[in-house]
């Protein structure tokens, strides 16, 4: 076997382990550091009042999904989703600028640092969704997306919930250091030197196993929007992403559910929280491909509107009293198939021409904006002094609305494919 087949034969197994690498870590430090991290830093270290941080965590979320649209836009308009190089560059700079932020986030002693810190951030974390996510079409097969995103998910949220119960931003900051400063030396040497390796990932968003996505209508026009399966995709997971941090920034904020879960002193509990994380992201990777679109939304939307119904039945009749393990459980279920949706569902409403402008979209909006808003929100109500039940009913409010429109959605019939989409 010659040098050039044996590269040929290997490389889509590298390009598959980097995706998955660099999108676990990047969701993991989202989960811990940013999300959890921040308002450690902001409350605990700087000691801002609630309705400061939720200020600080809403600039966040605008500043991010600002640039990554910009981004995802520029990069769709210069044609920049298409070339691979350009992409692990921008994706080589982010790992390195936000390894460099990371070091200095725990030394932030004031807000006026604390809001040049963000500001800073969210270009990295901006640019970061277009390019990241922009990699699908170029690593990962179109049958292989549901699979992949789940190995992704299970990646990141074993080692959230089993080894950062100590949510405090100098240990965030202490576990992630020792990872990312290899990895950005290793992707900047990946990134801006020749490999033959690289060359070869580059082409392989031509080859048919690759590239245009299985909801792609349009191959053939980059320019026109997507289309109403991806607004309502968009639509309905930023109400999932919205309602869970809206729900799950109180609830850990409750020492009768975290104790007894989350920041729980028994092994055994918090394994068997990851473990669940992991079975349900394997499940939903095993029929992601196999499903349609309204099936994927429908039984998700389902199992996230039955999650946070039960907390909020928790609240309102025994919220005395540690619920049992099978709540913390439940949450970690359907988060994981959540997540999984979220990593493979862009990129399959893409093709190469298109996947940066795509995603910027469903992952700035969906992910990065309603996450963001929501923890601000959160903290809020936090600070007004909202009662813990009226928050989890207003959640749980917000979910049946949710549920209540994928069951219409069920309902209505599907459009027929015209002879001209079927060509195309």
């Amino acid at each position: 076997m010659t040098p050039r087949i044996r590269n040929r034969a290997w490389a889509p197994l590298f390009g598959v382990g980097l995706f998955v690498a660099a999108g676990s870590a990047g969701y993991f430090y989202n989960l811990t550091f940013v999300q959890l991290g921040l308002v450690d830093l902001g409350a605990r270290v700087i000691g801002l009042p609630d309705e400061r941080i939720a200020r600080a965590m809403a600039l966040l979320a605008g500043l991010t999904l600002f640039v990554a649209l910009v981004a995802g836009l520029v990069m769709h308009r210069r044609r920049w989703s298409e070339d691979f190089h350009v992409k692990l560059r921008l994706l080589a700079v982010v790992v390195v600028m936000q390894t460099a932020l990371t070091a200095v986030a725990p030394q932030v002693r004031s807000e006026s640092g604390l809001l040049m810190w963000i500001a800073a951030a969210s270009v990295g974390l901006g640019l970061g969704v277009p390019s990241l996510f922009g990699l699908t079409c170029d690593l990962v097969p179109t049958r292989q997306r549901g699979p992949v995103a789940a190995v992704i998910t299970s990646a990141a949220f074993l080692p959230a919930a089993v080894f950062s119960s100590d949510w405090r931003i100098e240990q965030f900051a202490a576990q992630l250091l020792w990872l990312m400063t290899p990895s950005a030396v290793a992707l900047v040497a990946l990134a801006f030197l020749p490999w033959k390796l690289t060359d070869t990932l580059a082409g392989q968003h031509h080859l048919p196993r690759y590239g245009v996505g299985r909801f792609v209508r349009h191959p053939a026009r980059p320019g026109r929007w997507p289309g109403r399966a991806f607004t309502l995709a968009l639509v309905l997971m930023f109400g999932v992403y919205f309602i869970d941090s809206l729900g799950f920034l109180r609830i850990v904020d409750s020492a009768v559910y975290t104790d007894s879960a989350w920041h729980s002193r028994d092994p055994a509990t918090l394994w068997a929280i990851g473990g669940a994380h992991v079975l349900a992201a394997a499940l939903a990777g095993i029929l992601y491909p196999a499903l349609g679109r309204r099936v994927l939304l429908g039984w998700i939307f389902a199992l996230f509107a039955l999650t946070q119904l039960s907390y909020a039945l928790h609240a309102l009749t025994t919220p005395e009293l540690p619920p049992a393990l099978g709540l913390p459980m439940l949450y970690a279920v359907a988060v994981s198939i959540y997540t999984v949706l979220n990593f493979a569902l862009w990129a399959d409403f893409s093709t190469p021409a298109t996947i940066a402008r795509n995603t910027a979209l469903g992952v700035g909006v969906s992910g990065w904006m309603a996450t963001f808003l929501s923890t601000s929100l959160s903290i809020w109500w936090a600070s007004v002094e909202l009662p813990f039940a009226e928050h989890l009913r207003a959640v749980a409010a917000i979910s049946l609305l949710l549920f209540t429109v994928t069951v219409v959605l069920f309902l209505l019939p599907e459009r027929q494919r015209t002879e001209e989409e079927r060509s195309a």
